[in-house]
């Protein structure tokens, strides 16, 4: 036995498949499941994150761990192989779906033919045969109702509402363009966070997730200063809303751009946007009697998931045998210190002192720490663009593709349309042409089917 290979054939048959409404229905589902997945799943945090929030025990809904979200990928879902895989599939079919079906639909509409014999008439979904009427008569209303009329000695073809038949081909480029555009900020951007204190300047390189590609876009000849961190409290002491000072300053140290973000206002420069995300405690600034202003670095304290706290020990001799313990919760000025038994022993606000085992303290300054998230996405404005193609193609697709043949004889006047969708508004419109054509006197012969809808 001989086998023939033909690879045209295979290629017919896999274009086929992929081309199944079916397919891009559950694939498209996929999608969505695993998009929600990394909504209701925080990315790109750190190890010992999933490890206490998503334990072995209990688990999570019974199978989801921190050893299966790793495994999976699930911390960063929008570049994992699979979640490419299913985006590059899905785009597949939409492509073999336009070629395959939609655009010979297209092609097929822009064509027309004449009907020239009566019993072709019965096969539409609105047909008449009338004993009076003509073509010369029945232009002028389908001109009115602006459709494009062809006549051909004794037939007439018109339509309207071809941009119904381009709808659907927008919408599939639209959708294939936002896939192209999500795909490219994958492979060129990258994401990460930045701690910085009030008054640094930093470059960006605390990477979490980098494109093969994105290393281009990190930038290389300027850099970002924190001006200034502050918090504004409400009448209760919660945290009203925080903001952060922003410079973007050139490898010559020169200010190309400031601008105070806060949440939802973030900071864009040369394709790299900062969002305000976090903040924290960085320092605090102390003198000792009239010694030089020490900056002393503060720790976040474990409390047990019951707010938070900074804190940080400050030497009151040169040897430092003994010192005091200064606890901070908030940015609002107010430190409370603790003996090296324990005892909480005063409350102090910035510029205010007390004395200590003969020491003078005093608070100069509590510096926060702004938390970023900067990310860089190329492929946004290409998403853009592809979203406002779909919302086009989306509209134009509600324009119905109407169609009309006549056919003028003897004794008879032979007149039928069809309509993609709007049926009852397209019967009414086209009842009232009749009745002009038939002097609103003569009956109708319709097919028995339509008998019921069309009764003059």
């Amino acid at each position: 036995m001989n086998f023939i290979f033909k690879p045209g054939s295979i290629f017919r048959r896999f274009v086929g498949i992929i081309a199944n409404l079916k397919l891009a229905i559950a694939l498209l589902l996929a999608i969505a499941v695993v998009s929600i997945s990394g909504t209701v799943i925080e990315q790109a945090e750190t190890l010992s994150f999933y490890q206490q929030n998503y334990p072995e025990s209990p688990a999570l809904y019974g199978f989801l761990t921190w050893k299966v979200i790793l495994a999976w990928g699930l911390n960063h879902v929008y570049s994992t192989w699979w979640y490419l895989s299913l985006l590059i599939l899905f785009g597949a079919s939409l492509t073999a779906c336009t070629f395959t079906r939609q655009l010979p639909a297209l092609k097929a509409a822009r064509k027309w033919k004449y009907y020239q014999k009566p019993h072709q008439y019965e096969k539409l979904a609105l047909s008449a045969e009338l004993e009076q009427g003509s073509i010369k008569s029945l232009i002028p209303l389908l001109k009115q109702q602006n459709y494009q009329v062809w006549q051909q000695d004794n037939a007439l073809y018109a339509r309207k509402g071809i941009i119904g038949r381009i709808g659907p081909i927008i919408v599939h480029a639209g959708m294939l363009i936002v896939l192209a555009g999500g795909m490219w900020g994958i492979f060129t951007g990258f994401f990460a966070q930045e701690m910085v204190a009030s008054g640094d300047t930093f470059k960006i390189k605390n990477i979490i997730e980098l494109g093969p590609f994105g290393a281009n876009q990190l930038p290389s000849d300027w850099s970002v200063k924190v001006n200034r961190f502050w918090i504004d409290y409400t009448e209760n002491g919660d945290i009203d809303q925080f903001y952060s000072d922003l410079s973007v300053i050139s490898d010559r140290d020169e200010e190309i751009k400031r601008e105070t973000i806060h949440v939802n206002k973030p900071l864009r420069y040369d394709g790299v946007t900062f969002y305000q995300t976090n903040w924290s405690i960085a320092a605090a600034k102390v003198q000792l009697n009239n010694s030089p202003i020490f900056q002393l670095p503060v720790a976040k304290l474990d409390t047990l998931g019951v707010g938070n706290i900074w804190g940080t020990w400050i030497p009151t001799k040169p040897d430092l045998s003994t010192g005091v313990s200064m606890l901070i919760k908030d940015l609002q000025g107010t430190a409370l210190i603790y003996n090296q038994q324990g005892d909480l022993t005063s409350a102090l606000r910035i510029g205010q002192s007390i004395d200590i085992d003969g020491i003078n303290l005093k608070l100069i300054d509590i510096i926060g720490s702004t938390g970023l998230q900067i990310k860089a996405d190329p492929g946004v404005p290409i998403v853009y663009t592809g979203f406002a193609l779909l919302m086009i193609g989306v509209v134009m697709s509600y324009f119905s593709h109407s169609q009309i043949w006549a056919l003028e004889q003897e004794r008879s006047f032979y007149f039928g349309a069809k309509t993609n969708r709007a049926q009852v508004s397209f019967e009414r419109e086209m009842l009232g042409v009749i009745d002009v054509l038939n002097g609103e006197s003569e009956a109708i012969d319709l097919p028995e089917s339509r008998q019921s809808v069309v009764n003059l």
